[in-house]
């Protein structure tokens, strides 16, 4: 079996002094994630809608889309994740799932992104773009003031490239 036909997962847990109805709206609000992702989330947030994840620049631009998969407000999210020209080949798809929960006063953020296809670009991507969401998530919730997630992104982003002399 090669690198290309292994499917592999990312885990991430935080801890964020909120409550579990913020981090939920946090995620699922487009008015909270434009402020920490630079992208707004867009659905109905109902099993079965479609989800889009879409640029705050003006275009409108669709960066990523899917399916709700599970919903249960305040406590979990399952969605599936694709390119939007990916969209039709649910081959190509991954899952994130979300789990909140409280514990005293904070809570519980787990995200895993599995499903997908080890060394992939969209695997290489979430791996450094989801510690920079779940920081900017927890930084908005706890002190009310996001982060710049684009000015830190931009490099943390942009694989190395080899110079030709």
């Amino acid at each position: 079996m090669t690198q290309a036909q292994t499917k592999t997962e990312f885990v991430y847990t935080t801890y964020v002094t909120s409550t579990p109805q913020k981090v939920w709206d946090a995620i699922t609000n487009p008015e909270f994630t434009r402020q920490y992702w630079g992208k707004v989330n867009v659905s109905d947030w109902k099993a079965g809608s479609t989800w889009n994840m879409v640029s705050i620049d003006g275009s409108d631009v669709v960066n990523i889309t899917g399916e709700v998969l599970e919903s249960r407000p305040h406590s979990r999210l399952v969605l599936s994740w694709a390119s939007p020209e990916n969209a039709g080949n649910k081959s190509e798809h991954s899952r994130v799932t979300f789990d909140i929960e409280a514990i005293g006063d904070v809570v519980r953020l787990n995200v895993v992104h599995d499903q997908l296809w080890a060394g992939s670009e969209m695997a290489g991507g979430i791996s450094k773009g989801w510690p920079l969401v779940l920081s900017g998530l927890k930084s908005f919730l706890e002190t009310g003031k996001p982060f710049d997630i684009l000015a830190v992104k931009g490099p943390c982003a942009a694989p190395a490239q080899a110079k030709v002399a």
